[in-house]
């Protein structure tokens, strides 16, 4: 029973955003929005994203597209996924730095 609220009414629609050309749409747009988070890091972060994910206004449109071209769930993954690799990044960074005292 709970698996039919899963269940697509339709089964033989193809939701669109699952496809190949889809996908990796979404995957550019993530990329590039990412690539400007990077690049903006010495900016102060003045727009919010999901799960407290904070950006310059700068990566403002990159931030559009990559909303526009995933799901809203993949953005929240994907959000959740990049703040988790630079917490480990930084503590591994600041591990490395008292190692040497």
């Amino acid at each position: 029973m709970a698996l039919e609220a899963y269940a697509s009414r339709n089964p033989d629609t193809v939701h669109a955003d699952v496809l190949s050309k889809a996908r990796q749409a979404c995957y550019k747009a993530r990329d590039a929005f990412y690539a400007c988070l990077d690049k903006e890091s010495n900016k102060r972060p003045t727009e919010i994203a999901s799960v407290g994910l904070l950006y310059p206004s700068e990566c403002k449109n990159s931030r559009a597209e990559f909303d526009k071209n995933c799901r809203a769930s993949w953005v929240k993954h994907f959000d959740r996924q990049y703040c988790r690799n630079k917490r480990v990044q930084r503590l591994l960074d600041d591990k490395d730095s008292r190692r040497g005292v």
